[in-house]
């Protein structure tokens, strides 16, 4: 099978570095593009290059938007720690940026393409995706679609409504989601599915190499910084590669047509994705493909033999 070309927007984040370890075996990632998120841009550029340094993979890297269009900036140390890698003993840092313009060289590398076969894959808060569509709303027309972890379809992490990438920056979320593109969603509704257990991070340690090594520590910080924040359960729900699995491996998921908005000015509900599961017709534009279930016995199996490989 032919691999996905991708860009691959990001704010690691342990389950961002986790999605960039799986893509580099399974996507022809044309470029890495950073945003202010699950911490600070700096940051997130930091591990962007850190993990591909790693993973010795030689993917350019460019950082993008260092605040949201509107919103104040909102991070995420008590899930990621404060360098957003919390956990693993980490190298001295060599790799650098490729650039610092993130939104053009989105567009720059869409309007490259003649064969509609790249995707934009976000997993972090959507605005350099927003700015590239604000700015060049003809790439729009030279895309496969725009592959999401974000939002969800019932219940939030940042609020009790709102997933953290969304609210991050809704305003972005509101431009990607109206922009008319094909849109896959990962939401908190899948993603929570497909965490990672003791017994997982156990398997992984068993590999005993330099990227299983890395990986394992992050997920053991990660699942245990979730148990202390959320219900006591050492489980650490993966997001982010499952917006990489619904392009690579699609029989993995159960999908359905949904339409779905940002709420922006809700007092208790800004940042959430309502998503309509009425099953009414012809009223509203089925904007999204909603992943609805995972195979998380498959997907597991098939992200830790990627762990392996390397």
């Amino acid at each position: 099978m032919k691999k996905p070309k991708i860009i691959l927007d990001c704010d690691p984040g342990h389950d961002d570095a986790v999605a960039i370890i799986f893509a580099a075996k399974h996507c022809d990632i044309l470029g890495i593009t950073t945003v202010n998120g699950n911490v600070s841009l700096d940051l997130t550029s930091r591990n962007a290059l850190m993990t591909a340094q790693i993973i010795d993979e030689d993917i350019p890297i460019y950082s993008g938007a260092d605040r949201p269009l509107v919103a104040q900036r909102i991070h995420a140390p008590g899930i990621h720690g404060e360098t957003g890698l919390g956990g693993p003993i980490l190298p001295e840092l060599k790799r650098k940026l490729n650039g610092t313009n993130a939104i053009q060289f989105i567009i720059d590398t869409v309007r490259a393409q003649d064969d509609k076969e790249l995707w934009l894959v976000a997993i972090g808060p959507l605005t350099n995706i927003a700015l590239a569509i604000r700015t060049a709303p003809d790439i729009l027309d030279k895309i496969a679609g725009i592959s999401i972890m974000g939002g969800s379809n019932f219940f939030g992490n940042r609020t009790p409504v709102a997933e953290f990438n969304i609210i991050a920056d809704p305003e972005a979320a509101a431009i990607v989601f109206s922009s008319g593109a094909k849109i896959l969603m990962s939401g908190l509704n899948l993603t929570h599915q497909f965490g990672v257990l003791r017994e997982d991070i156990a398997t992984i340690r068993k590999i005993d190499s330099l990227v299983s090594n890395f990986v394992a520590d992050m997920l053991e910080f990660f699942a245990t910084m979730y148990a202390e924040k959320f219900f006591g359960e050492f489980n650490g729900p993966l997001h982010d590669p499952c917006a990489i699995m619904t392009i690579t491996h699609p029989e993995l998921f159960e999908f359905a047509e949904r339409n779905v908005e940002v709420e922006l000015c809700g007092e208790y509900t800004r940042g959430m994705t309502v998503v309509d599961e009425r099953g009414v017709k012809n009223e509203l534009t089925r904007n999204v493909k909603l992943a609805l279930n995972i195979d998380r016995s498959k997907a597991m199996d098939l992200l830790i033999k990627t762990i392996a490989s390397y």
